[in-house]
This record gives C-alpha cells, structure tokens and sequence, in this order.
C-alpha cells in the first residue's frame, strides 16, 4: 500500500510563494553581502518558522534554500548542507510545541551544519577545524538568533492572529 501526502492547489500555491520569497529575501540579503559566510543575516530566515502553522512550508523552505544556494561562494557544499540544515530545522519546526520556541531549530540546525560546513571549507579536518567549527557555529548561530526572533517570532504572530480572525468570520 503506496501513502502520499496530497497538498490541496491553497497549500501548493503557499508553498511556492513561501520559495519565491525565501529565493527573493536571500539574494537581497546578498546584495548586502549578509547572505552566505560566517556572519549571515539572511532576511530570509525568518521564514523558516512557518513549518509551525503550514506544513506546505517545509518543501517550500527546501526549495527556495536549494535556488539561494546555486549562487553560494561555496558551491555544491553549501548546496547540499545548507539546504539540509534548512529542511532539518523545517521538519523540527513543525513539531514545535510553543510558537516561542518555533524559531530555535532553525538556529540550533544552521549554527551545528553551516557552521561545520563553514570551518570544514576554512580549515579542514586538521587541527584548526574546532576553533573554525566554534567561532562560525557562535556567529551563524548568532545571525540565525536574530533572524529568527526579531523578524520571524512577530511573523509568527501576525499569522497566527490573521488566522484566528478569519476562524472568526467563517
């Protein structure tokens, strides 16, 4: 017995506007030179606590990370981890409990595999990969934090609100 998961054309249609706008965030995000390296602020982190109210969120989110990344300095690497970490903190995301604590697994996940994947590209597996490993996790992470809550927790909410008064008019 075959099991699918079938978006209705609502959910589909939000998943691709969720891609768009994560592709759109990070290339202007890029234009400032904040999108990809040890210091990131990429505007388009704040969507990634989206997963917690739409499911359609998570391929929209790898979607949109997989374009983003086709422009990364750093190649098939970025392409692959940072598109991974993105799908890891989506899922995660979406298993949230609180919507306060939404927006960390997108933090934990990209300071842990970007980080990794920063001080790998910097220093290899050699001696200096600890020290590249803790200062890219602190700054990603740091970045990500920032993204995250300044930005994506009041996204969070005016979604949550916009949902709740259009339950009320029905």
């Amino acid at each position: 017995m075959e099991t699918t998961t079938k978006f209705s054309t609502r959910a589909l249609t939000r998943a691709g506007i969720i891609a768009a706008l994560y592709v759109a965030l990070t290339y202007l995000a890029g234009l400032m030179n904040l999108a990809y390296g040890p210091v990131q602020f990429r505007f388009s982190e704040a969507l990634t606590v989206l997963p917690f109210l739409f499911p359609e969120a998570i391929p929209g989110l790898f979607i949109g990370c997989i374009i983003s990344n086709i422009i990364s300095p750093y190649g098939v690497l970025d392409l692959v981890i940072g598109s991974a970490a993105t799908l890891l903190a989506a899922f995660w995301t979406n298993r949230s409990r609180s919507r306060y604590f939404a927006p960390m697994p997108p933090v934990v996940a990209n300071a842990v595999l970007v980080g990794a994947m920063l001080a790998w590209y910097e220093a290899g597996f050699g001696a200096g990969f600890l020290p590249a490993f803790a200062y890219n996790a602190l700054t990603v992470g740091a970045g990500e934090l920032l993204v995250c809550y300044a930005l994506g927790l009041p996204l969070l909410r005016v979604l949550e609100t916009r949902i709740a008064g259009s339950k009320q008019s029905d």
